[in-house]
């Protein structure tokens, strides 16, 4: 079921799945084909209207996926939608595990789709970047 957002990061992508611990086929299919490049602006402006800058989400994107410069430039230049997104990242963090807690009422360490669950660490981390977080908490150092 899709509901109202809630205002957090999760509302960036565009998928309010409230308390549904299940994913339809159609937000599933909807979230792998959503293109990166129409997300990536919206994260940026989520930051920079919380204090935080570019750069910043920039480095998130770097410590979760290994885009950075010419990589996630040519990732928003091809608009790859996220499935081909994390699909091409040259050195998804191991550590993203470590990322739990919840975003649009999932806890992301219990989602089993691969490609959502990536998606919501992206969320959950703009999220915390957001909430001013410092980087190194953030990247879980």
């Amino acid at each position: 079921m899709i509901g109202p957002s809630n205002g957090g990061a999760a509302a960036v992508t565009g998928f309010y799945l409230g308390a549904v611990m299940e994913i339809t086929d159609k937000s599933r299919e909807r979230m792998y084909r959503m293109a990166f490049a129409e997300v990536y602006p919206m994260y940026v402006q989520k930051a920079e209207r919380k204090g935080r800058n570019k750069g910043e989400v920039d480095a998130v994107i770097a410590w979760l996926t290994g885009y950075e410069g010419d990589s996630l430039a040519e990732c928003l230049e091809d608009s790859r939608d996220f499935e081909a997104f994390f699909a091409k990242a040259p050195r998804f963090n191991p550590d993203s595990s470590k990322i739990t807690g919840a975003i649009c009422g999932y806890r992301v360490e219990e989602i089993e789709d691969p490609v959502v669950r990536k998606v919501r660490y992206l969320d959950k981390l703009i999220d915390e970047l957001a909430k001013g977080k410092p980087l190194e908490k953030i990247f879980r150092s």
